[in-house]
């Protein structure tokens, strides 16, 4: 069978060449993926994005051929003898180019149907998100694998549900997409505190704030930076929620996001670190409390240029699934796991001195990181390189080290824990201190109080050997690992924590 003479043209030769084979390697790597399961994440780029792309643009230029033919073919003929084409079903001729047609747009429906799905699904998953672009958003993927979030995708946060916010987030990636091809992503990427969906609308839809009741235990290790790598416990009780749970809501923690009250501040900083103004609301008597920072003061004309905002979950929560720990964070943590050996002297002395310095990549932090472990110990313990043991345990410490810095440092990126502060605490940045910092009063002088016992109680601290324990309710006052004079009561544990970061 002959196809119609005015299919006989360059660009619609073309065009259905370039539909074909499109055709063809889309199959071929969905039979790859399907059977073998060989493929990787810029392969389902290709099959379900660029491919397709291209099929249809070669579809659109074998018909924009077939058009321009038709039309050539009408203009040099007579315009009085022009008609329109007579479709007789009873000519074998057009029955099958009709049938083929129809066949085929049949088969190019199923096809684009399944081929939309799987993009749609494709352009929604962790991988395409954080592995694409794998040196831009290596942080982030990185840190959300290691998370408590690592089985919620990403959209779940970013996009959530409803047509308008996925809408609005292919809008925002299309920029992204420029900005990666075209290298102008900043270093490091800021937070995207304007563009995230409230957390009612993400965090609530698994976690239920009215039954955010039990309080909880918590148990760190932490290790002071001397000879022995001295051990230092604490365990406290979160006031998460009330005394007992059948209080509700009533006091605690996440009192904060209680149904019944309303909490707004302003800040003027983009980060939202440094808080001038809040506002607590009692929705069910109307009371109003204005509370501003005495060591900070706004006049009226300020406040009213300041933009409030409802507190909710991730103005305390505000790095769930990507937290970069500090150096000081990740080597207790490898520490306490036994990644590094407990018994190398001076270990944590040597780590900190080294992490605490920023490295243009990864390859010379990690030379740094050897070099300087090896140095020091050549230099203060020259014994332990030669005994093989004790140098397999500088080898074991050094590969641990390098190990954490690299789920918690990117150098390309400049990501470090200080560049996205967690405000969860208040160690290495204000956090809680932003609004509890005995600065804030009313009109009534009641004070945002910074009194640690209203969020936690410690139970136990001390070295192992020496725990000091608090009976049923009681409650121990803190003690600081190192004697600093009481300092810590008057001021921020950031002002010094901060420093070693």
């Amino acid at each position: 069978m002959k196809l119609p003479k005015h299919y006989y043209s360059w660009p619609t030769f073309i065009g259905g060449t370039v539909a074909a084979l499109s055709l063809f390697l889309i199959l071929i790597l969905l039979l790859i993926s399907t059977v073998f399961g060989i493929g990787d994440n810029y392969a389902g780029l290709f099959t379900f994005i660029i491919l397709p792309v291209i099929m249809v643009s070669g579809l659109i230029l074998m018909f924009l051929g077939n058009f321009l033919r038709i039309r050539k073919k009408k203009r040099e003929q007579d315009p009085d003898n022009v008609k329109f084409p007579i479709v007789n079903f009873n000519d074998p001729k057009q029955r099958s180019i009709f049938f083929i047609t129809l066949s085929g747009l049949a088969v190019f429906t199923v096809i684009s149907a399944m081929g939309s799905y799987q993009a749609f699904h494709y352009t929604e998953s962790d991988e395409f998100c954080g592995l694409l672009c794998h040196n831009v958003m290596e942080p982030e993927y990185t840190a959300h694998e290691g998370s408590a979030h690592e089985r919620v995708g990403c959209v779940e946060c970013h996009v959530g549900a409803g047509a308008g916010w996925y809408i609005k987030s292919k809008m925002s990636g299309l920029y992204q997409v420029y900005s990666v091809i075209a290298k102008a992503y900043p270093q490091p990427i800021p937070t995207p505190l304007e563009n995230l969906r409230p957390a009612r609308e993400t965090c609530e839809k698994c976690h239920w704030p009215e039954k955010f009741y039990d309080r909880k235990y918590i148990s760190h290790k932490h290790y002071i930076a001397d000879e022995q790598n001295s051990e230092w416990d604490i365990t406290m009780v979160m006031k998460t929620g009330p005394s007992f749970r059948g209080m509700g809501l009533e006091n605690g923690i996440h009192w904060h996001i209680n149904k019944d009250v309303k909490i707004e501040y302003a800040s003027t900083s983009f980060k939202r670190d440094t808080i001038v103004y809040v506002k607590y609301t009692n929705l069910k008597t109307g009371k109003v409390k204005v509370y501003q920072d005495e060591k900070n003061p706004v006049d009226e004309a300020q406040v009213a240029n300041l933009e409030f905002r409802t507190m909710d979950c991730l103005d305390c929560h505000n790095r769930p699934s990507h937290n970069y720990k500090s150096p000081q964070h990740f080597f207790d943590d490898a520490f306490t796991a036994g990644e590094i050996p407990n018994d190398l002297p001076d270990i944590k002395i040597a780590a900190m001195d080294i992490l605490k310095n920023e490295f243009p990549d990864k390859d010379s932090a990690f030379r740094a990181i050897e070099q300087g472990i090896m140095g020091y110990y050549e230099m203060m313990y020259p014994e332990l390189l030669e005994t093989p043991t004790d140098k397999a345990k500088i080898d074991q410490a050094i590969a641990a080290i390098k190990d954490s810095f690299s789920k918690n440092v990117f150098p390309f990126m400049k990501v470090r824990s200080n560049h996205y502060p967690n405000y969860l605490g208040h160690i290495e940045n204000n956090g809680c201190y932003r609004c509890h910092n005995d600065s804030f009063k009313n009109e009534e002088k009641e004070v945002i109080s910074r009194d640690c016992n209203l969020c936690h109680d410690i139970k136990s601290q001390g070295t192992p050997d020496s725990l000091r324990y608090a009976n049923d309710k009681e409650f121990l006052e803190f003690e600081h690992p190192v004697d600093i004079k009481g300092k810590w009561k008057t001021k921020l544990c950031a002002e010094c924590h901060a420093e070693l970061y």
